[in-house]
Parts: C-alpha cells; sequence; structure tokens
C-alpha cells in the first residue's frame, strides 16, 4: 500500500527568515566600467532546497502540473526522497499521473530508482492498474522484471495486488507487450502469475495471461498486430508487439494498428497500442489519421483513449477539416460536448469553406441533435457570423432551411 507522507508547507520566505536568512543584498548597479552580465541563478541553500523538494513533492500529490512545472524551473528535485523514500517521480508512478510522470522523466527521474520496499516505478504503477503508466515506464527503459523485496514483479503485483477489471486488464496486456517475464514464481507467494490469477477467481485476468504463455507465436508479427487491431482483439494485439511487431506497421491501405482500431472503435486494442507509444498522427493513404476518425465515429470512448497520445489536432483530412467538423455534420452531440474542450479550433474552415457549425446547420437535419451541437459551438465561442465562401451566414442557411429552431438559436448569440 502507498500511503502519502503528510507534512505541514511552510512559506518559503518564513522558513528562510526562521534559519537565518534574510533578503539578499542586491547586487550594485551596472555602470560604464562594470559591464552588464546575466549570471546563472546562485544554487539554493540546503534548507531553501528541502522546501522546493517538499512542495514539489506535495504538487504531485495534488495532481498540480503547472506547480510541478514552476517548482521544477525554480530548482526542486524530481528525485528528491522524503523520509518514506517517495520523491516526485515515484510519486506520479504509484498515483498515475502521466503528465507528471512524463515532466518527471524530462527532468532526469531516475527510472530505475527504487521506493521503501525496494520497488520500482513500474511496480507500484502495476500494483495500481496504471497501464499508461506502465506503458510510459516500459518505453523509457526502466528494468521490466525487478523483483521487490517481498518477491514481486510488477505482473505479480499487478494480478495478486489488482483486480479483475478493465484497467487492470489493460495493465497486465501492456505488461506482456513489453516483454516482461511471464513465468517467474514469486518467492513468496510461490506462485507464476497466471496460478494467481487462477487462485484469486480472476477470469479475465487468466484469459489474457494464458494466451500469452501458451498461444503459438504468430509467424508474421507485423500481419498479426494488424489483423488483431482490426477484429479488436486486445490479447492478439499485445501477443503480437510481445512478439516483436511494428507497433506503425501499415496494411495495404497505409492504416497503422492504432488507425484500424479507431476505426472500427476497438477501445481495449487502442488502450494497448496507446501505452506502447503508437502515434495517433499517422496518415493512411485517404488522409485519415486514429485522430480523425473518431470525429466521423462520434466515439468519446474513443476520443480520450487516444488524448494521452498527445494527437495533432489540427492536422486535416482529405476535405481540409478537422474532427469537430465531421461530427457536427453527422450529429455527434457528445462527442462535439467533449471535444470542444481539448482547445480545437472551432471556427476551423474546411476547403468547402465551411466551418462545423455551418456543416451543423448546412448538412444536418435541423434536428434535436444538430440544434444542441449548435449551442454547444456558439457556447464554445464559435463565431456566428462567419459566413461560407459564398457569404452566406449560418443564420442565413437555417432561415433558408426552415430550421427556426437553429435559426433563434443562432440570433440569441
Amino acid at each position: 500500500m502507498r500511503l502519502r507522507h503528510s507534512v505541514a508547507v511552510l512559506p518559503l520566505a518564513l522558513v528562510l527568515s526562521a534559519c537565518g536568512g534574510g533578503a539578499p543584498t542586491p547586487s550594485p548597479a551596472p555602470t560604464a566600467s562594470t559591464p552588464s552580465v546575466r549570471r546563472p541563478a546562485p544554487a539554493a541553500r540546503p534548507t531553501e532546497q528541502r522546501v522546493l523538494d517538499h512542495q514539489l513533492r506535495d504538487a504531485v500529490w495534488k495532481n498540480d502540473l503547472a506547480a510541478a512545472r514552476r517548482l521544477i524551473r525554480q530548482g526542486a528535485d524530481v528525485n528528491a526522497k522524503d523520509d518514506t523514500r517517495q520523491s516526485a517521480y515515484l510519486i506520479a508512478t504509484s498515483e498515475g499521473h502521466l503528465d507528471l510522470l512524463r515532466l518527471t522523466l524530462r527532468h532526469g527521474a531516475k527510472v530505475d530508482d527504487k521506493d521503501s520496499w525496494n520497488g520500482t516505478g513500474l511496480i507500484r504503477a502495476a500494483e495500481r492498474g496504471h497501464g499508461l503508466v506502465v506503458g510510459e515506464l516500459l518505453r523509457a527503459g526502466i528494468d521490466r522484471d525487478h523483483v521487490n523485496r517481498i518477491g514481486y514483479q510488477a505482473i505479480h503485483e499487478a494480478v495478486w495486488l489488482g483486480h479483475d477489471t478493465a484497467s487492470y486488464a489493460t495493465t497486465v496486456r501492456v505488461l506482456a507487450a513489453g516483454g516482461g517475464r511471464l513465468d517467474q514464481v514469486s518467492s513468496s507467494a510461490g506462485l507464476t502469475p497466471l496460478q494467481m490469477a487462477r487462485a484469486r477467481g480472476f477470469d479475465g485476468l487468466e484469459r489474457i495471461l494464458d494466451h500469452m504463455t501458451n498461444a503459438d507465436r504468430p509467424a508474421d508479427a507485423d500481419a498479426a498486430l494488424l489483423r488483431a487491431a482490426r477484429a479488436g482483439d486486445a490479447d492478439a494485439v499485445a501477443a503480437a508487439l510481445r512478439a516483436g511487431a511494428d507497433i506503425e506497421t501499415r496494411d495495404a491501405n497505409g492504416r497503422t494498428a492504432l488507425l484500424l482500431a479507431s476505426t472500427f472503435d476497438h477501445v481495449a486494442a487502442a488502450e494497448v497500442l496507446v501505452a506502447m507509444g503508437a502515434s495517433a498522427d499517422a496518415l493512411d493513404d485517404r488522409h485519415d489519421t486514429p485522430w480523425l476518425v473518431t470525429g466521423v465515429t462520434g466515439s468519446v470512448r474513443m476520443l480520450e483513449t487516444l488524448l494521452p497520445a498527445n494527437p495533432d489536432l489540427t492536422i486535416r483530412n482529405r476535405f481540409g477539416g478537422i474532427s469537430p467538423i465531421p461530427a457536427s455534420e453527422r450529429g455527434h452531440v457528445d462527442y462535439v460536448r467533449r471535444v470542444v474542450r481539448t482547445g480545437v479550433d472551432v471556427d476551423h474552415v474546411n476547403d468547402l469553406g465551411w466551418t462545423a457549425l455551418l456543416e451543423a446547420v448546412i448538412l444536418g437535419d435541423g434536428g434535436r441533435n444538430h440544434q444542441e451541437i449548435v449551442r454547444i459551438l456558439l457556447d464554445a465561442g464559435a463565431d456566428p457570423d462567419l459566413a461560407d465562401h459564398d457569404g452566406v451566414t449560418p443564420l442565413q442557411h437555417a432561415e433558408q432551411r426552415g430550421y427556426d429552431e437553429i435559426a433563434r438559436i443562432l440570433r440569441a448569440h
């Protein structure tokens, strides 16, 4: 169990004052004989460093990315540990804070650092079922098979201390896809991961581990990966990656495994691929990407699955549009409601001269779904006066089509 170590946070000025540190003596202003030279900031004093490090750990506990960035800029150490041997980096792994984990890795986190149980961040993340964090750590080169002081690898903790749920299924698949050992007997439990799943009655995890340990290795791993992604077989996706498949391999139409999974809305397969680093921006021969396809399918679950892959929201489809445009045309209300919160450009104009708002009116049916989409887009800042290439506004299009409710909504803005 990972326990938070609570310590009161004192203002930095108060701590420094208590330690005899007053305000710094100002440097003399430069003169003609003393040229102005930009010098590096002096290293933090020991007490100041301890405060910064503590505040950074506290920010990570709170999942406060902005504060963590600021504290790191001020010199906080992502590897500095408290008296429970937890650092900002290790806390990010156990709490599943992916963006904070990435921040600590960019600023020198010791990827194989250990906690008080002699466990790595991979073990901590696996115990909690944080599949995305597990994938990030595997790709960062962490020791896949480290054993902690109670005799568990990451895969043991995911099964023995986890649950038979979707998040742990993804975690186990990612651990397998990353090449970790699956047949090691835990020195404390005396069981392999597969035996652990059986002992706990975890039918789902048992099925996954049985597939990973007993299925035949595919003769063509790349082809197996594409077939599995298209079919939505998340276990076979992990097995193909474990067998060495290129995660960005493409079919005859230039589609990657992630694009296939996204096209057919196979979320579980996509989760494994995203955790293992698949690109959400890979273009096929129709100029579709995994992200762009979500605007056509309207899948909010797939949108959420792809966001950790940091998709490029500006990539255009073959019509020059971005994902909110086809979603608005098709009446995908929940998708539009979610996608406008990503910061995507709601006034983007495609090659036909249409915005998402114009498509909702011109290609919609004027019914409740398109009425709601018009409201969502306007509330998100869409310009109701942005006309098409012929100078016709959304309101004029609505009036011409007899869409009285949409026209009323547009007039109100």
